[in-house]
């Protein structure tokens, strides 16, 4: 018998997670280098162009405009 206690909601994670084989054909729109995938930020980091792109709702935002600036 499960808990009742339990949410149903407590095991689904808040966004949906980043498929990390996309990783593989995207690139940088800046520099066309690799990018590297920062789980805990939820963004595709570009050391070579010192920008982070962000992952909205499971989605890569590859925009330079949308991007963070590295410090």
């Amino acid at each position: 018998m499960s808990d009742p206690t339990e949410s149903p909601q407590a095991s689904r994670p808040s966004s949906p997670a980043f498929d990390r084989r996309m990783l593989e054909a995207l690139l940088c729109p800046q520099t066309h280098g690799r990018l590297d995938y920062d789980a805990e930020r939820q963004e595709l980091v570009s050391k070579s162009a010192g920008l982070a792109f962000p992952i909205r709702d499971g989605i890569p935002v590859m925009l330079i405009d949308e991007a963070r600036r590295l410090d």
